[in-house]
């Protein structure tokens, strides 16, 4: 049973399909409620999955989530912390505000969602918590100050989380994923940023400073997300998992 935040596009939205596909009844969260569109093509006349309304900012619907999801499918396995936001503008461009907007989401929703995440596993034996990160959490780069920080913590978190959890014996292993240039809508504002304005040939250098030769395809990091979810990965955990077409190898 599987929980995906930010499912109703993009990575999570591929994340929830691939697992479904692959037998996970799943809940499916986002404060689009286009994932309902989501959860619908899951079950296609089944009860395999629903979706919730859900802003990852917010504790007391993380509250709501987890009760909800209980009481639908009695147990959580895998939860994707997936929900996220992308700030293209440099320290000096960036307010306060700003600041605490992508940290509430990145960094406070991936906080809020391992730690009511542990609680529900603890009650089924165990389970893995996937914290999406990005390679801007290892590497930086200008204009990208603040998605940066937020995703560098989401990174060391899971870390520590992981540690945590092994050392309480609690069967919970915590990995974070690092996707780098991906073709999504948050794509769309990198490629603005690269092409000053023009985002077509934004994305267009975005392909070609890629290693691999070109942007990846969410289905690309669902697959990352399959094998951290999936028993072939237990003996993983605190780790990191890459997934960038060679970008950080750079």
């Amino acid at each position: 049973m599987a929980l995906v935040t930010g499912g109703a596009s993009g990575i999570g939205k591929e994340c929830a399909l691939l697992l479904a596909k692959e037998g996970a009844k799943v809940v499916v969260t986002d404060i689009n409620e286009q994932g309902e569109k989501v959860a619908d093509k899951i079950n296609n006349n089944d009860d395999n999955a629903i979706f919730l309304k859900h802003d990852v900012t917010k504790e007391e619907d993380w509250k709501q989530v987890m009760e909800q999801t209980l009481q639908k499918f009695g147990r959580l396995d895998v939860l994707v912390n997936n929900a996220g936001v992308l700030l293209v503008k440099n320290v000096e461009g960036t307010s306060l505000e700003e600041w605490r907007w992508v940290m509430s989401i990145n960094l406070d929703g991936v906080f809020l969602g391992t730690k009511y995440g542990i609680e529900a596993m603890k009650k089924s034996g165990g389970g893995s918590i996937i914290n999406m990160s990005s390679m801007a959490g290892i590497i930086g780069g200008p204009g990208f100050e603040t998605y940066s920080a937020s995703k560098g913590g989401v990174r060391i978190f899971t870390k520590s989380a992981a540690l945590h959890c092994a050392q309480a014996g609690y069967n919970i292993r915590v990995n974070s994923v690092h996707p780098g240039w991906i073709g999504t809508a948050m794509a769309e504002k990198g490629g603005q940023f690269f092409g000053e304005g023009d985002v077509e040939a934004g994305q267009k250098l975005m392909d070609s400073s890629q290693p691999i030769g070109h942007m990846g395809e969410p289905i690309d990091v669902a697959y990352g997300v399959l094998y951290l979810a999936s028993d072939e990965s237990k003996f993983v955990t605190g780790s990191e998992l890459v997934i960038d077409g060679g970008y950080t190898a750079q």
